[in-house]
């Protein structure tokens, strides 16, 4: 059974930091594309970052470039973002998800980003 489990959310001010993490299981991680996607309270889901399989590669929407890094833990099946410089914006559940069409993905980790 694939599971997908994201931690590290909460809340944070404006300008400050956040590390997410996604552990995955049931599939060979290490074979396989993994993204970020994120949900605003009352909007769409929104891409955020994406991961080749061996890690060489990273891909950032353009409203999270400079400020967020995504990053893979092939040995330990572990996806993460370091998510620095938050906005308001930024508000929102961080999902992480596995496949190159996004087939799987977890339940999500809550990141308020408020003074």
């Amino acid at each position: 059974e694939v599971q997908l489990v994201e931690s590290g959310g909460g809340l944070v001010e404006p300008g400050g930091s956040l590390r997410l993490s996604c552990a995955a299981s049931g599939f060979i991680f290490g074979s396989v594309e993994m993204s970020w996607v994120r949900q605003a309270p009352g909007k769409g889901p929104e891409w955020v970052s994406r991961i080749y399989s061996g890690g060489d590669r990273t891909y950032y929407a353009d409203s999270v470039k400079g400020r967020f890094t995504i990053s893979r833990d092939n040995a330990k099946n572990t996806l993460h973002l370091q998510m620095n410089s938050l906005k308001p914006e930024d508000t929102a559940v961080y999902y992480c998800a596995a496949g190159s069409s996004m087939i799987w993905w977890g339940k999500g980790t809550l990141v308020t980003v408020s003074s």
